[in-house]
């Protein structure tokens, strides 16, 4: 099954469309859109939204507080991803410090249009663990 994304790429432009072959371990990947198949350097990328819907909705706010008692964070982080450009990302990690140079953040606005972000670790100027308490 294809997975619908949007590449954001670290100059600022984005590509949107679907991938069947994403996997962080390997240095590119391929969206296809509507104009054909595109060959996609994750070295490249700010980072990889893979989401719901390519048109999403842009007056949405993504949320960025979560329940202490949400059954998400157990065996997860909550993570404050600050990238290069000053855009913040709050979402829940699997590991802390990621040890790799690509790591996966799930958000967790479940309204949100995003299910998971591939980040580019070398995009980022911080990422700090958020007490969800506070």
């Amino acid at each position: 099954m294809a997975n619908m994304v949007v590449a954001r790429f670290a100059e600022g432009h984005m590509l949107k469309g679907t991938s069947l072959d994403v996997d962080p371990a390997r240095p590119k990947c391929h969206i296809r859109t509507d104009d054909g198949m595109h060959e996609v350097k994750l070295a490249d990328l700010k980072a990889l939204f893979f989401v719901k819907s390519l048109h999403g909705d842009a007056k949405h706010v993504e949320g960025r507080d979560i329940a202490p008692v949400d059954p998400r964070l157990r065996g997860s982080k909550l993570v404050e991803v600050t990238f290069r450009d000053g855009e913040k990302l709050v979402g829940l990690s699997m590991r802390f410090p990621p040890k790799l140079p690509f790591f996966f953040l799930v958000p967790v606005d479940s309204a949100s249009n995003n299910v998971r972000i591939l980040i580019n670790g070398e995009q980022t100027i911080g990422i700090e663990l958020v007490d969800p308490t506070a």
